[in-house]
């Protein structure tokens, strides 16, 4: 009924009244905010749900990010998460402004960063103006990990950045569902290769050899030839001991068993030259073996 549901409101209302530094929307106001969440401002698709730009009535511009409503989390859960993040400051995430939660609707209101993302303008097909020097591309690696590094190590509890795009899965989570920090760390392993070669994972509009960038890397790093698959636009104004570098982090990362892939903290020594890289390393997981082996055993009976 209306008034069990207005029971409810307040009830969060209440919940997360207590919660320090989050300011709570109703859904109207983001509705309003966002012209009905109309696809001409939706900036975004993740795999917890849609983010949508926004005109608060105060004039600020902020990203609103509509959790998808498969999302089993109770109340409870929803509002012990917003408290951890609530109050993380750091340079390399986006602050957390604000929050609605209405029925089993589950909004978060962030700050707006004025950019297209990572994948228009480095890895987009119809590559934009903006040119990615090579030292543009090294400070976004090691934003990026530093950043994870905090969700992981230093927050407490620790948190898993989850909203991971599905060409980025680990195997273990695309397979069996398994999300832990080792697949973050398989996720930032494959954007690592992707901003050093600036092509996405998966590109089908190449040849077969070369539709799958790992294993095209991997192929490239048996034969001692990794410096060939950095990105061509950069005309050769890079350091290439450090690309290689940058490569066979992202091959640690991405290594098959999650038990071998390295922690955050590691990777940006890894990053920055602390920690050396010269290790064995294990071929990566690749979804493509999952996907033939899939192939593979659902065969009707009798073929």
């Amino acid at each position: 009924s209306s008034r069990t549901s207005r029971q409810q409101i307040v009830q969060s209302d209440e919940d997360i009244a207590g919660i320090e530094n989050v300011k709570i929307f109703s859904y109207k106001e983001l509705n309003s905010a966002t012209e009905n969440f109309s696809p001409g401002n939706k900036i975004g698709q993740g795999g917890f749900g849609s983010v949508y730009k926004g005109k608060l009535k105060n004039g600020s511009v902020v990203a609103i990010k509509v959790l998808s409503s498969e999302s089993k989390q109770g109340t409870r859960e929803f509002l012990n998460e917003l408290s951890t993040i609530a109050n993380i400051v750091h340079e390399n995430l986006v602050t957390l402004y604000g929050c609605c939660v209405e029925g089993n609707r589950r909004i978060l209101v962030y700050n707006y960063l004025e950019n297209n993302s990572l994948a228009e303008t480095l890895l987009g097909g119809n590559r934009s103006n903006i040119q990615f020097s090579w030292r543009t591309r090294t400070n976004i690696c090691i934003g990026v990990a530093r950043g994870l590094a905090f969700l992981h190590e230093e927050v407490k509890p620790h948190i898993v950045h989850r909203d991971i795009k599905a060409s980025y899965l680990a195997p273990e989570y695309a397979i069996h569902g398994k999300l832990t920090k080792k697949a973050d760390i398989y996720s930032f392993g494959v954007l690592l290769l992707e901003i050093v070669s600036g092509r996405c994972n998966t590109n089908t509009r190449l040849p077969y050899e070369d539709q799958f960038l790992l294993e095209r890397i991997w192929a490239l790093y048996e034969h001692g030839e990794l410096v060939n698959i950095v990105d061509t636009s950069l005309n050769g104004d890079f350091n290439p001991e450090e690309a290689c570098r940058f490569l066979k982090v992202g091959l640690i990362c991405t290594q098959d068993a999650p038990k071998v892939r390295p922690t955050m903290s590691t990777v940006i020594k890894m990053l920055t030259g602390e920690t050396d890289t010269d290790m064995e390393i294990m071929k990566p997981g690749l979804i493509s073996d999952f996907m033939d082996l899939k192939v593979r055993t659902h065969k009707p009976i009798g073929l």
